[in-house]
């Protein structure tokens, strides 16, 4: 349904293109940061791999996962605000046809990253 409602709400933060959506208004320095973070979270996630194989004990892997978690949350803080910048605020901008899909797209978003 998010994927829906983002298609219709015209607010030109996605383009279409023959390999999926993809964003317009995206900040560099954001984007590198997010990549940095991500490349070091897949570091931590090889690591976990690695505990596994080794037997290590369960709390510490435990502990592992939890810092991976908050890692993700950290990078979905990133783009969640980017969204709210650049796509949300064009959305709202542009009028009401345009800002109720969004406000359906942002609340699905919400309850997505809470689970």
């Amino acid at each position: 349904m998010a994927a829906d409602s983002a298609a219709q709400c015209a607010c030109g933060c996605a383009v279409q293109e023959s390999t999926g959506r993809k964003a317009v208004a995206v900040d560099t320095d954001v984007r590198d940061r997010n990549l940095k973070r991500l490349r070091r979270i897949e570091g931590q996630v090889r690591g976990l791999q690695k505990m596994i194989e080794e037997d290590r004990y369960c709390a510490d892997v435990l502990t592992q996962i939890s810092s991976v978690h908050e890692a993700l949350r950290g990078v979905g803080r990133e783009l969640m605000r980017n969204h709210l910048k650049h796509c949300a605020t064009s959305a709202i901008k542009a009028g009401p046809e345009h800002a109720e899909p969004m406000y359906d797209e942002l609340i699905d978003l919400m309850y997505r990253s809470i689970r």
